[in-house]
């Protein structure tokens, strides 16, 4: 798959800066939790601090009553400590997860406002990653990652503080060790971040050959074209696993790196401490201290440096997600509402790629009540010039007039999971159990949705009962009647109907759209010889226009698909 063919994928910069005006919009929250953090990382230092006074005290061989004092510091500090640390966790934990339902809330509510057009360029495997892998990958360092890496950073920082506050050479002494984190730092963060955006890609490219597999799986099955599917799938899980073994190699070499620079700074401390001690410019509790601050560092800059690894991946995830938050907004067509319910398309002319026009100036009308059926051969530019009259696509150039009440049904429908009732009140939630029952006995389903196990009441779609492809349209015909539309589109939504149910679907459409202003993309032409119109479409452009007997007796193009259609058996006919 092609880089044209991906959805975008936002900077790191725009990433970050998306993520940093989210949390900054809950301003009191934040710094309560910065606060807790800072109390949870003093109180750990402090009785590291008490520690080397009482070293000192023990040396001097005071009485056990001036230890009590520190021993109590130690364990309140330690307590404390733990407390904050625990409450800082979770405050930061609640506050990023409410930024991670706004991306992912922003991520869907963009997809959704998506062109048809661009979900079927990009596939749906891209889509699907992005709102499960990479949600997750980023709900894990909401939950997990953020907290570690901010509590070891405010706990690092303080101790060289305490460091500096033993000895400001103690101090620089510490700070032996930071040019080696930096540059192994930024020598794994230039080489991690390329791969965590590969390995991201590898996973999307993995999740979209699967979705096309299930998807099509009885389409596999008839070819047979199993192992070439599998031989697919076992390339794209090849390509996955080696960028992330590649990733985890790199990031070993960088522990070693790290464990350099504890080495040196450690060795630093105990050399610089003991000159120090022998001169008497510090004690041996100073310095004791001093290393045991040290060595506690060594745990969050570990952390710190270590996280930077599923940061990393995170962050990839997280410029995934903001890439389709930031795109632009769909355009739309460009519609100016009637008053009455007719339908008028003025000299529109539409391109999908920009350069080649598939409809050259195409001007219709359509009055209140009216039904106008669009016929034409494959690539006529029908569903192009249903979509542009519904508001889906946008046409360069060119006016649309519609009334603002319109809806589109496609061959296309979607049976959503849960109770029946309840994919219906998708139309008008506020609808009761008898204005959806009448919206059935409209289109003819009310018999056959009655006989189900539970009546309205069945679960259906993905894990529940399954329905027919003519239940299915049905069912997107009766959401049309529950919504009420004052013009409605169908675009071939009888196509898929099969042998047994044409004619029963033809007559479903027909009432759902009586009294409406209609326009039909006819697949069978019985429809465009009901209309009170045709429109025949040929190359993106208007050849014929009149009605059925009118055409058939010009003796035109309509006249050769009806004669063409009127010579199939029965059988030919639905198939």
């Amino acid at each position: 798959m092609s880089t044209v063919d991906k959805l975008p994928v936002a900077s790191g910069a725009r990433a970050w800066s998306w993520l940093w005006r989210e949390v900054t919009r809950r301003p009191a929250e934040l710094t309560v939790t910065l606060l807790v953090g800072l109390i949870g990382a003093a109180a750990l230092v402090v009785p590291v601090d008490a520690l080397g006074v009482l070293i000192d005290r023990v040396r001097e061989q005071a009485p056990a009553s001036t230890l009590v004092p520190i021993s109590i510091v130690i364990v309140v500090s330690a307590v404390l400590g733990g407390l904050a640390s625990g409450l800082f966790t979770f405050l930061l934990g609640r506050l990023g997860g409410r930024v991670l339902a706004v991306a992912r809330e922003s991520t869907v509510a963009r997809a959704l406002l998506l062109p048809s057009t661009t979900l079927e360029r990009v596939g749906k495997g891209d889509l699907l990653s992005r709102v499960s892998a990479d949600v997750a990958a980023v709900d894990k360092a909401v939950s997990d990652i953020i907290p570690t890496m901010l509590a070891s950073f405010l706990l690092g920082v303080l101790s060289l503080g305490g460091l500096t506050a033993l000895d400001w050479r103690l101090g620089l002494t510490g700070l032996v060790a930071v040019p080696i984190y930096v540059v192994a730092l930024r020598w794994y963060l230039r080489r991690a971040a390329p791969g965590y955006a590969e390995q991201r890609e590898a996973i999307a490219d993995r999740s979209q050959l699967m979705v096309e597999s299930m998807q099509g799986v009885r389409t596999v099955h008839a070819y047979r074209v199993e192992e070439l599917h599998l031989g697919r799938i076992d390339v794209a899980s090849a390509r996955s696993r080696d960028v992330s073994v590649r990733v985890f190699t790199l990031f070993t070499r960088f522990v070693g790196r790290v464990n350099l620079a504890e080495f040196c700074g450690l060795a630093s401390i105990l050399a610089v401490g003991f000159l120090l001690v022998r001169d008497g410019s510090a004690t041996v509790g100073q310095i004791s201290a001093a290393a045991v601050l040290f060595l506690r560092l060594f745990a969050p800059i570990a952390s710190l440096l270590y996280t930077f690894d599923e940061a990393q991946a995170a962050g990839a995830s997280l410029a995934r997600l903001v890439g389709v938050i930031t795109m632009p907004e769909p355009e739309r067509a460009t519609v100016r509402n009637n008053v009455d319910s007719s339908l008028e398309l003025k000299n529109v002319r539409f391109s999908y790629d920009g350069t080649t026009d598939v409809l050259h100036g195409v001007s219709l009308r359509i009055e209140p009540g009216e039904r106008v059926a669009v016929v034409g051969s494959t690539g006529a530019g029908k569903t192009t010039v249903a979509a542009i009259a519904a508001g889906n696509l946008r046409a360069y150039s060119g006016d649309v007039v519609v009334h603002d009440r319109v809806a589109i049904v496609s061959q296309e429908v979607h049976v959503f999971a849960g109770p029946l009732l309840e994919d219906l009140r998708l139309a008008k939630p506020g609808a009761t159990r008898e204005e959806v029952s009448s919206a059935l006995a409209t289109v003819g389903a009310l018999e056959w949705v009655e006989g189900l196990p539970e009546g309205l009441d069945t679960v259906v779609g993905e894990g529940g009962h399954d329905l027919t492809s003519a239940q299915a349209q049905q069912l997107a015909l009766a959401r049309l009647v529950l919504l009420d539309p004052a013009v409605a589109i169908l675009d071939e939504a009888t196509a898929e109907a099969g042998s047994l149910g044409a004619r029963a679907l033809e007559e479903s459409a027909a009432a759902a759209t009586r009294g409406r202003t209609t326009l039909v993309v006819a697949h069978r032409l019985t429809q465009a010889a009901q209309a009170d119109r045709v429109i025949v479409l040929e190359h993106g452009r208007i050849v014929e226009e009149g009605t059925h007997a009118e055409l058939v007796d010009a003796g035109g193009r309509y006249a050769q698909l009806w004669a063409s259609w009127d010579t199939l058996s029965d059988q030919q006919r639905v198939g």
